[in-house]
């Protein structure tokens, strides 16, 4: 594999400046020089000058004319995706550096999808909280697509989720657990007490799903396309389970929640677990950290309570 050679990194780091990265960062959000110009308080020819500077240091052009505007290049692109890193392990910088100045002994923010939320994650936090009391704990509940992006940002420093194939390059990814489905309805449905539900019966109802982009969203819609049937009319897209439980305990929706959530809530009779197969199965969760930022020791030690936590493999 080539390796970049430490003198032409030395190099490189001799001649960036953040007020380039800022420059990049604006031009993605704005979609034009001068828009990004304008943010940074710079005319647009000054702008111009310091990309140029920019893709003589880098010796690759990072923009090319589009009509009356520029547009990045593949280069450019991906260059880009390195300064939201940079970007990324900027925030984090700051907000540790802020615990530190209010005498906090830290923070750890997790993100995470449901299913991990009664077993996995409770444990570890149990856990981690006997070995560091003082550190806040900061856990986001999300879709594995959203929380991606919060880690990409900088806003979290673990997520707990599913990683696309095109993002392994930028995430790491240690597998925890596999996800069951569980389709579910209020106590009072007219399903409820069927010993057999097919999936096709359940198209005459409304629905909650989660977001599109979601991998449980994609996997529905999967179920649908091969009953070749579109997504239900009037869907209610929500990753909360609190507004999901209130929903189908008020209406005659039917929503897909993973089973270890909705077993604690059918064991409490809360909601019923309908007799309903679905074929398309979701891909292994895990851990997903950042590749180019490095973790604190409490993040390390969170991610090894995971892991302690994860269940046996299953008898052969």
């Amino acid at each position: 594999m080539h390796k970049t050679s430490p003198f032409v990194v030395s190099q490189l780091l001799n001649r960036l400046r953040m007020r380039q990265v800022a420059l990049m960062l604006a031009f993605a959000e704005h979609g034009t020089l001068r828009g990004a110009a304008v943010e940074l308080g710079m005319s647009q020819p000054a702008a111009t000058k310091m990309i140029q500077e920019l893709e003589s240091a880098l010796g690759q052009r990072l923009f090319e004319r589009e009509g009356r505007g520029q547009r990045m290049t593949p280069a450019g692109e991906r260059v880009l995706g390195y300064f939201q890193g940079m970007r990324g392990s900027m925030e984090s910088m700051a907000r540790e550096l802020d615990e530190l100045k209010l005498g906090s002994a830290g923070r750890l923010a997790v993100g995470c999808i449901m299913a991990p939320l009664p077993t996995l994650l409770n444990q570890a936090i149990i856990a981690f909280n006997k070995t560091y009391p003082l550190t806040t704990i900061q856990v986001t509940l999300d879709t594995s697509d959203r929380l991606v992006e919060l880690l990409k940002d900088g806003l979290i420093d673990i997520a707990i989720g599913r990683v696309r194939p095109e993002h392994k390059a930028l995430f790491g990814f240690q597998p925890l657990a596999n996800e069951s489905l569980a389709v579910v309805v209020g106590v009072g449905h007219p399903l409820s007490k069927k010993r057999q539900v097919p999936f096709s019966s359940l198209l005459d109802y409304p629905w909650i799903l989660q977001p599109s982009g979601s991998p449980m969203r994609e996997v529905l819609d999967q179920e649908f396309r091969s009953l070749h049937a579109p997504p239900p009319r009037g869907l209610i897209e929500t990753a909360s389970i609190l507004t999901t439980m209130q929903l189908i305990a008020d209406t005659t929706m039917v929503a897909v929640i993973p089973l270890s959530i909705a077993t604690i809530y059918a064991r409490h009779h809360l909601l019923k677990i309908l007799p309903c197969h679905i074929k398309h199965k979701m891909g292994e969760f895990g851990a997903i950290t950042r590749r180019d930022r490095p973790l604190p020791q409490a993040a390390r030690y969170f991610l090894s309570a995971l892991h302690r936590s994860r269940p046996p493999p299953p008898q052969a």
